[in-house]
């Protein structure tokens, strides 16, 4: 009898423990919902921002690129220029703060940019009879358009490069892939649900419509948003616990002399300036060196480029100069072509349920195979399937060329999601915590300077018929990272390959003697 409470009593509380355990389960999954669904609704605005801006500026400016690329330009600026201090901003502030500023910057910013486009879209005869109104409101729309961007900037490196891994830090590697694919699946599904609502809107109501949609969605999320992810903070320990360990680290006193790695860096640095002859000088030229890398852009860009992982940074980069990306200069084209918005928005519906497949297809890929081989083989899948996009330049047919455009755009989403996870994934792996906000900085500023480049061609051939010269560019650029990618895995299989004999012989030598 004795024997037979204990076995209750052990069952009882194995019961208790288990029940406990599963309530916690549910508690941290309902808190991870919240996580997605907080993200999805911040990617939804600054989604439908970016589809609709470029059918904004072709209709405010007809049968001119021009407005479009100097929009791209001064968003692809801006965040180049200011990423990597976003990225140490991120940082520096405390991560209820990094929420606060990301959501309410961007929501306003979107509020302000879809009251100006309609203004400028109800009054289109601005640009003749009031030109200097017509000036200002565009260069607001640019500039509350280019905020709006680097606060989504602030948002994606507080989700993608530290909630997500601090989140998952305890548990079983595949449990980060999965929530890559997954936070990658969402910003997909943004992008095909915001242009095909954008794209509905605008052909069968108008511009304007689509417009004040885009204030109005903004006005009403943005509490919610905030009260989703605040509550994620709140629920999840590890993350206020990393919080904490990131204000120690702050406050605690900086020393003025410069570090042994930081004066080799500056050895090496004055050493290919110029003469070291004078001791005076040489110390004099050592100072304002260690004072430049105290400054946000050069001691970023220096940790940046310390990495292990900066030719797949780089390659990844190279992707954006490109305008075969469903982006402003060829959604503004394929609208000028007689695409009507919706069909635009369609297919690029399909191109992000391409991508949300890669979501799905990636943990199994990288299962089976490793994070290297993945991105080396979804980079030259790309570049195969935007060969269709440079048969297209040569196609006389309009119709034709535009459905080739489209299509091979929308197929060659399958490698570029892959390499982009793939990257993603060795930064998350070999940059250290210290470094990660930093990194993600710069590296969304890279991408950006090579995006302004993309823009200030499409300044450059802004007439949209001469379109074809810039898919030939892109092609080459995709080209280029492809080769840089394939060079960066012969290297390192290389070093791995000498470092294995390296070990070999090492084991063998230990045996003999």
């Amino acid at each position: 009898m004795a024997e037979e409470n204990e076995v209750r009593e052990s069952l009882i509380g194995h019961d208790s423990s288990h029940q406990l355990a599963h309530n916690n389960n549910n508690d941290f999954s309902s808190l991870i919902v919240r996580l997605y669904f907080g993200h999805f609704l911040a990617r939804s605005g600054a989604r439908m921002w970016e589809f609709s801006v470029g059918l904004y500026m072709i209709n405010v400016w007809p049968d001119s690129l021009l407005l479009a690329a100097v929009y791209g330009v001064v968003e692809a600026a801006s965040t180049a220029i200011f990423g990597p201090i976003i990225g140490k901003l991120v940082d520096r502030l405390t991560y209820v703060q990094v929420l606060r500023l990301w959501l309410l910057a961007q929501n306003l910013s979107f509020i302000v940019a879809g009251v100006t486009v309609t203004w400028l879209l109800v009054y289109s005869g601005l640009r003749i009879s009031g030109f200097a109104v017509f000036v200002s409101l565009v260069v607001l729309t640019n500039v509350s358009g280019a905020i709006g961007v680097l606060s989504t900037l602030a948002g994606t490196i507080l989700v993608e490069r530290e909630w997500v891994i601090v989140i998952s830090n305890a548990e079983p590697p595949e449990v980060l892939t999965n929530m890559n694919s997954v936070i990658r699946r969402i910003d997909l599904s943004c992008k095909l649900f915001a242009p095909v609502a954008s794209g509905f809107i605008i052909s069968f109501v108008s511009l304007e419509a689509s417009a004040v949609a885009l204030a109005l969605w903004n006005v009403m999320s943005v509490w919610l948003q905030y009260w989703l992810l605040k509550s994620v903070y709140d629920g999840i320990p590890a993350l206020s616990e990393n919080n904490e360990r990131r204000k120690a680290r702050f406050e605690q006193p900086v020393p003025v002399e410069i570090s042994p790695s930081t004066s080799t860096d500056t050895d090496i640095l004055l050493s290919r300036v110029g003469s070291t002859s004078a001791l005076e000088e040489r110390n004099w030229k050592r100072k304002v060196v260690g004072r430049l890398s105290q400054v946000a852009f050069f001691d970023a860009w220096i940790v940046y480029l310390q990495q292990d992982v900066v030719l797949p940074g780089v390659a990844l980069s190279l992707l954006y100069f490109t305008v075969l990306s469903f982006g402003t200069l060829m959604t503004a084209t394929l609208e000028w072509k007689g695409i009507p918005a919706y069909v635009i928005g369609i297919v690029r519906g399909i191109s992000a349920m391409v991508g949300i497949a890669v979501t799905l297809l990636y943990p199994l890929v990288h299962s089976r195979i490793s994070t290297l081989r993945t991105g080396l083989w979804s980079i030259w899948i790309q570049w195969s399937f935007l060969l269709v996009c440079s048969a297209s330049v040569w196609i006389q047919n309009s119709n034709i060329s535009a459905w080739m455009l489209m299509g091979g755009v929308a197929a060659s989403r399958l490698g570029l999601w892959m390499f982009d996870l793939s990257v993603m994934q060795q930064m998350q792996d070999q940059v250290p915590p210290s470094n990660r906000c930093i990194v993600g900085g710069v590296q969304n500023s890279l991408q950006s300077i090579l995006h302004l480049l993309s823009y200030v061609m499409g300044i450059i051939i802004s007439n949209p018929k001469d379109f074809g010269k810039l898919t030939i560019l892109s092609m080459l650029s995709t080209t280029l990272a492809a080769v840089l990618y394939s060079f960066h895995i012969y290297r390192v299989r290389k070093h791995l390959f000498h470092f294995e004999k390296f070990s070999l012989l090492i084991r063998w030598c230990t045996r003999r003697y």
